[in-house]
């Protein structure tokens, strides 16, 4: 299973409506952490879980569901969680 999968299976625990994860591992091609062969993702992550949340108490619940694989398979993880109502009121 590649890093990307095994995101989402991890992810799903978090019952996302919308789930869309980008590689930009390319883009820091040299960078120290790459080197270490974790790679850089863009996660956009749409949940009911974040009703009632602050920005930082929703990255915790991503990052404390993805925590084994940080600095492992993830060095850098850049993160959007919206609830479904403010993801329909961007896009």
């Amino acid at each position: 299973m590649n890093t990307i999968e095994l995101m989402k299976q991890k992810l799903a625990a978090l019952e996302p409506v919308v789930i869309r994860i980008a590689d930009e591992s390319a883009r820091h091609a040299g960078h120290e952490g790459a080197k270490a062969g974790g790679g850089h993702y863009l996660l956009t992550i749409v949940s009911h879980q974040f009703i009632s949340k602050s920005a930082l108490a929703r990255h915790r619940l991503v990052y404390d569901t993805l925590r084994e694989m940080m600095h492992k398979n993830i060095h850098a993880l850049s993160v959007k969680a919206y609830t479904p109502e403010e993801f329909d009121s961007i896009h």
